[in-house]
C-alpha cells in the first residue's frame, strides 16, 4: 500500500539517515514510486543526491580521524586513511600549479601533496616533517592526475616516525619521497 506524501518523505528521511549510500533507484522501488517522485521528495527536504551525500560522509570521516592538521589544510584529496598505516589522496594538475611556458607542475605542489599525507596519516595532535628524502622520476603536466601513496614504514628513537609516500599518474611512479616525521606522543603501532 502507498504512503501518503508526508509519510513517504518522513520515512525518506529516516532510511538515507540510517544508510546514506541508498540510490533514488532502491528508494523507488522500497516507497513504490518513481525514481522522479524521489528525486523531487529530496529536493523539497534538501537532501542532496547521492554522490554529494557519500563525499559529506568521507569528509566527516576525515574530518574525525585526521589529527594532526585540519583536512583543509592537506593538499589533494584524501580518499582513503588509516592512521598510523596508510593513505592515499588525489592532486588533479590544473593551470595553477604550472609554468606558464610549458605547463609542467610546479614541484613544490607535489613535495606538498606527499608531505601534508604524511602528516595526515600521524595519529598524533602534532605531527612535523623532521627530515625527508625526495626524488622526483618525470614531470607531470597540466590535467594529469597524481595520485599519492603514505604508508607508515616504522619507527626511530626520540618519538619520529618514517612514512614512505610514493605519487603516481596513472601506473607511472613520478614522485617518491621518505619522511622522517616528528611526533609528539609514543606510537602506537610499529611496520617492519
Amino acid at each position: 500500500m502507498r504512503k501518503s506524501k508526508k509519510e513517504r518523505q518522513q520515512l525518506l528521511q529516516e532510511t538515507i539517515k540510517v544508510n546514506p549510500f541508498i540510490t533514488d533507484e532502491d528508494l523507488a522501488e522500497k516507497f513504490m514510486v518513481s525514481v522522479q517522485t524521489i528525486r523531487l521528495d529530496r529536493l523539497e527536504l534538501s537532501i542532496p543526491e547521492l554522490r554529494e551525500r557519500i563525499k559529506n560522509v568521507a569528509e566527516k570521516k576525515l574530518e574525525d580521524e585526521v589529527k594532526s592538521l585540519p583536512i583543509d589544510e592537506v593538499i589533494g584529496e584524501i580518499i582513503d586513511i588509516e592512521l598510523d598505516d596508510s593513505a592515499i589522496s588525489i592532486f588533479d594538475v590544473t593551470q595553477e600549479h604550472v609554468f606558464k611556458r610549458n605547463h609542467i607542475a610546479r614541484g613544490h605542489h607535489l613535495f606538498a601533496q606527499a608531505n601534508s599525507l604524511a602528516v595526515a596519516v600521524i595519529n598524533d595532535e602534532l605531527a612535523l616533517t623532521a627530515k625527508a628524502n625526495i626524488r622526483f622520476t618525470r614531470q607531470v603536466k597540466l590535467d594529469e592526475r597524481v595520485v599519492a601513496k603514505a604508508k607508515v614504514k616504522g619507527s626511530e628513537e626520540k618519538g619520529r616516525t618514517i612514512v614512505d609516500v610514493k605519487s603516481y599518474v596513472g601506473n607511472e611512479l613520478v614522485f617518491s619521497g621518505e619522511f622522517t616525521m616528528y611526533r609528539s606522543n609514543k606510537q602506537v603501532k610499529i611496520d617492519s
